[in-house]
């Protein structure tokens, strides 16, 4: 295996506090990590699982505690010191240079070099032999900027394996895989157990902590609450620990949506050049409208197209029978039509901007009378805060403050903040906890209730299955199916979706 040296590594993290300024976050955490094993560590967002974790790979210290690899007390002044134990952490949120190219990214910090000349053949070689073990399809010379999310995920996996881990952390690394590439990761976790790799498995799709984990560690409050074999536990009491307490059906029960109700959007005949060609749909109002396909499909290009992201072509577009032709988002809102991306660092929010420039930005003229009005901002953040269960310390912090299940919750309220008619939310649950996924299902029926329409693209077959009244089916750039709701199972799907059907 590319990504793995010989030596076993037993890791032990002992009464682990962390505190950012006064708000403290974990609270005397202790964890064995014995080598070979697999870890599936859950927890709500903010429960202090990514914390824990980074302190385990260099990226935090701890304000107490200790951590001891192979009985010896270790202390990390960086990532780079983390490595040369082995321990190595693929992030959630993607840690590329854009501008740089698989290769350069895989190595970056790591370059091999042939006397003072960077050894660019050697590394383009090293680079494609751990692309290959992910499944990761592209020349290594390939910036990493052009490349679609999944792919970026895979270039993180890659640039783990090429530290030569013998502990590996992966946080949500499945979240934009397609299930052909996730059964390839798993494939590579099992090669990589074998081999005596210590994996720590973060993620919120309970089905997949089942499928791979041999224990499971659940995280409450900053707290260790349990750790217990996999085996023990069914997914409902999963669920339940990291809750800390039922949690009643995931999916609320779908509203029922009248023939006659009004179309809310209309598009006809929408391509966009290289991705998406002549797709046709309606979205009435009480009604969520759901979009499946591989990687690749086109479903999200065709909403970047009707947004004015990308370049389109199209017969015509409605909201609510008038004709519109945005060529921003923002032109898309003033229309009443708003749209949830599904890089929420990339094109969701502004990170560096606090919590309340970014709820408010797509909708500033409501603040201004005539001028900008502090208060009235700081009053509709107050307001989003409670409605949508934001969690944070302190509302005068930047957006990258928050966890990633609160930073999805900013940017669903930021999209909903101009009051649209129809919303368009892409991946809308992606790296968030089963808790808050319910959350946002709660949320979507709420925006049926109130007669708007709602459009869901998502990877999360189960997800589309629980929530929409039909599924359209994208493959090739087409659409080639709409499913209603009584026809709606994953078979089906994925007949549709790779063309078997």
């Amino acid at each position: 295996m590319t990504g793995a040296s010989n030596t076993s590594v037993r890791v032990e993290l002992v009464g682990i506090d962390k505190s950012f300024g006064p708000v403290q976050v974990l609270h005397g955490v202790s964890l064995m990590l014995e080598p070979g094993h697999v870890y599936g560590l859950l927890g709500e967002n903010g429960a202090g699982k990514s914390t824990l974790m980074k302190i385990l790979s260099g990226y935090e210290s701890p304000s107490a505690g200790e951590i001891r690899v192979n009985d010896r007390a270790v202390a990390f002044d960086g990532p780079r010191a983390a490595e040369a134990e082995g321990i190595v952490l693929i992030h959630q949120e993607f840690n590329l240079a854009e501008d740089l190219t698989i290769a350069q990214n895989i190595f970056l910090g790591h370059e091999k070099r042939r006397g003072i000349w960077l050894a660019e053949d050697e590394m383009r070689a090293a680079a494609r032999a751990v692309m290959d073990d992910v499944g990761l399809k592209a020349d290594p010379d390939t910036r990493v900027r052009d490349l679609i999310v999944a792919e970026r995920q895979l270039v993180e996996i890659a640039k783990a394996l090429s530290r030569k881990a013998r502990v590996l952390v992966m946080d949500e690394p499945t979240a934009t895989l397609t299930p052909g590439e996730t059964n390839r990761l798993f494939e590579l976790m099992a090669k990589l157990q074998s081999e005596g790799v210590t994996i720590v498995y973060i993620s919120h799709k309970l089905d997949e902590v089942e499928r791979v984990t041999r224990e499971v560690v659940v995280m409450r409050d900053g707290r260790l609450v349990a750790q217990r074999p996999t085996a023990e536990l069914t997914r409902a009491q999963m669920a339940n620990l990291m809750v800390g307490r039922e949690l009643a059906d995931l999916y609320p029960p779908r509203n029922e949506v009248p023939a006659d109700a009004p179309v809310l959007l209309s598009v006809r005949d929408l391509s966009v050049p290289g991705w998406a060609e002549g797709v046709s749909f309606d979205v009435r109002a009480g009604e969520v409208l759901g979009f499946a396909g591989l990687v690749g499909a086109g479903r999200t290009e065709l909403f970047e197209g009707l947004l004015g992201l990308r370049a389109r072509t199209v017969q015509s577009m409605q909201i609510a029978g008038r004709a519109i032709a945005p060529r921003s988002p923002r032109e898309a809102a003033d229309a009443g039509l708003t749209y949830l991306s599904e890089d929420r660092k990339g094109r969701g929010l502004h990170v560096r901007f606090g919590l309340r420039d970014n709820l408010t930005l797509m909708d500033l003229k409501r603040h201004a009378n005539p001028w900008l009005s502090p208060a009235s901002e700081a009053a509709a953040l107050d307001a989003a805060v409670k409605e949508f269960g934001i969690r944070t310390g302190s509302l005068d912090v930047p957006a990258s403050a928050l966890s990633g299940g609160n930073q999805q919750k900013l940017a669903l309220a930021r999209v909903l903040h101009p009051q649209p008619q129809v919303v368009v939310l892409d991946e809308p649950t992606r790296g968030v906890d089963i808790g808050a996924k319910r959350d946002i299902y709660l949320l979507i029926r709420r925006l049926t209730d109130e007669g708007k329409a709602v459009v869901v693209i998502s990877s999360e077959l189960m997800e589309l299955i629980g929530i929409c009244h039909k599924v359209a089916v994208m493959r090739g750039g087409q659409l080639r199916a709409m499913l209603p709701a009584g026809l709606l199972n994953e078979e089906e799907l994925i007949a549709h979706a790779t063309g078997t059907r």
